[in-house]
């Protein structure tokens, strides 16, 4: 039975290799995936979806005007298709998680998403907020901070190499812009006094 998938993270935690991997997988085995980007993420050009140790493969690009459902059912009409597979998810709207569910409900296509649960300032990214509403089943691809523990946040970083605490939601950047850390030292470097209290 297809299902609506929700894989998060935190920066630089290897999403997008468990997504390459997985599409590989598939298409050894004669089964053809469909691979999905954001359109506003051209680090690794525009429609590439690719991972820190050096592999890529081509995807088709969306954006937030994209019609999702429509896109995997002109898709489907051209021949069969295994499974969705959705990188840079937090990047979706609400309308298109919801396109994404009928994918899953009414065209009975798995949808694979892949992103970043938290932006730099701890809030939620649209998207992946309506994917832990709507997900069939969600899974943590785990990193750690430089400390050892889980690392759950992600603090950006401006020119001086200090932590921002605003800005834009979205900035696209790699290892030099991010750096994924545990909750007690994202306080910290974020400038949380209550961060600095005796243990």
């Amino acid at each position: 039975m297809a299902k609506l998938y929700f894989h998060y993270s935190t920066m630089n935690a290897g999403k997008s290799t468990v997504l390459l991997q997985a599409a590989h997988n598939y298409r050894e085995r004669g089964m053809m995936p469909v691979l999905l980007t954001a359109a506003v993420d051209t680090r690794a050009g525009a429609g590439r979806i690719a991972s820190r140790i050096g592999i890529e493969a081509p995807a088709t690009g969306f954006d937030p005007q994209t019609d999702l459902f429509t896109l995997l059912a002109a898709r489907l009409a051209e021949g069969p298709a295994a499974c969705a597979f959705v990188d840079e998810a937090q990047f979706l709207t609400e309308a298109q998680v919801w396109q994404l569910a009928r994918v899953v409900d009414d065209l009975g296509l798995p949808v694979m998403c892949y992103g970043l649960r938290v932006d730099f300032r701890g809030q939620l990214f649209p998207g992946s907020a309506a994917l832990l509403a709507l997900a069939d089943e969600m899974r943590e691809v785990r990193t750690i901070c430089h400390c050892g523990k889980k690392a759950t946040m992600v603090v950006r970083l401006g020119p001086d190499g200090k932590a921002l605490r605003d800005g834009a939601q979205v900035q696209i950047g790699g290892n030099e812009t991010y750096v994924s850390l545990c909750r007690r030292h994202w306080r910290e470097a974020t400038g949380d006094s209550a961060a600095s209290s005796p243990k």
